[in-house]
């Protein structure tokens, strides 16, 4: 069967959600976070305004069923979460590409999710490149940051799709690396 890869609809919402709750860090099952995990958590009014204002929420359809999501925005979006305020602060001290990062020619990708029971099949690179290519429309850089206790997501960014680590910084305790690519770059799936 194949995967459908497109922009999410507000229909969507509720499937999304579930999906994110079975890998979100406060309600994963404790056997799945070596697997993986994601830190943010959302509510069904901001993932309407990320389909709404920002055209940042991308998933993957198999037989009618949400496997995966990646959700991508502008800086202006992300502030309201101190971890993302926080990041805003020092994008003028970093550079990628010959250029100083701003809230302007940047924007903070992920979380992303992939459904175990499609994990290794190429969907990971997929909607990476899916929402890779939608944003590269309004921004040549993509910003984004993994827990480094979470060495999965590390491996999937920088070895699948190739992200280069830019900083690496603290943050409420936690220990994170700051990633970046260019939005002109678009890998291969390992499902071709």
């Amino acid at each position: 069967m194949t995967i459908e890869f497109r922009h999410a609809k507000t229909d969507d919402i509720v499937a999304v959600l579930n999906l994110h709750y079975r890998y979100q860090a406060d309600s994963i099952n404790e056997e799945d976070k070596e697997d993986g995990f994601i830190t943010t958590a959302f509510n069904a009014d901001q993932l309407a305004e990320l389909i709404d204002n920002e055209k940042g929420l991308f998933v993957a359809v198999k037989e009618n069923e949400i496997i995966a999501y990646a959700m991508s925005a502008s800086w202006e979006f992300w502030s309201r979460w101190p971890m993302f305020a926080h990041m805003v602060k020092n994008l003028s001290n970093l550079h990628y590409a010959g250029q100083t990062l701003s809230r302007e020619n940047s924007y903070q990708y992920g979380p992303v999710c992939v459904d175990k029971s499609v994990r290794g099949q190429g969907v990971f690179e997929d909607i990476f490149n899916y929402s890779l290519q939608a944003m590269s429309k309004r921004y040549p850089t993509l910003i984004t940051f993994i827990n480094k206790i979470n060495p999965r997501s590390y491996a999937a960014h920088t070895q699948k799709v190739g992200l280069d680590v830019i900083h690496e910084f603290e943050y409420n305790n936690n220990q994170y690396y700051e990633l970046a690519c260019s939005t002109s770059k678009i890998t291969k799936s390992s499902g071709e």
